[in-house]
């Protein structure tokens, strides 16, 4: 029988799950976010932004599901949903941009790079939760749970594709 993770040890995983998407999400959204500046000094920003999170979000992706969420590599039916999100993020850093411009005449690099970041970095707990709970669920459905037994030991309990007898269960 396989016992659902208590709140105490889901906690945990939620935050170093966290921890990880803001490491490697946030390392990435960081290089997009010169990427862009640099891109957008030679075609319009909404371009340069486009392409920066296209290639943003394939690399992010593949990070997240191999490292954040530990399933190895990422499907392309999870890069397509993984492109939904991205495709709401890029939403909300070009409303936050053309708010700016709206707002300042001749915005400065570094207050560009604040409202992006700001943008990018609202838009990316949005995210995490979409890719842990929607995305990515299969992968943590598919790691060996842990279970407490009645004297507080923790078992490993692994799936097999043939149900275990009635030997194996009273030895456990």
């Amino acid at each position: 029988m396989e016992a659902a993770p208590s709140q105490e040890e889901a906690a945990p995983a939620a935050l170093t799950a966290f921890a990880r998407f803001a490491l490697f999400g946030g390392g990435v959204g960081i290089i997009s976010s010169f990427a862009v500046v640099c891109l957008a000094s030679w075609t319009p920003w909404a371009l340069a932004n486009a392409l920066v999170t296209v290639v943003s979000t394939l690399l992010a992706t593949e990070l997240h599901a191999r490292f954040t969420f530990g399933g190895g590599y990422a499907t392309w039916r999870q890069h397509a949903q993984s492109a939904g999100s991205a495709a709401a993020a890029y939403a909300v850093t070009c409303v936050a941009m053309l708010v700016l411009q709206q707002l300042v005449a001749t915005p400065g690099a570094v207050l560009e790079q604040v409202v992006y970041l700001s943008a990018s970095a609202l838009a990316g707990v949005a995210r995490f939760a979409v890719l842990r709970l929607v995305v990515f669920t299969r992968n943590r459905s598919q790691a060996v749970p842990t279970v407490r037994t009645a004297h507080s030991v923790h078992a490993t309990v692994a799936r097999t594709a043939v149900p275990a007898g009635p030997t194996v269960l009273c030895a456990a």
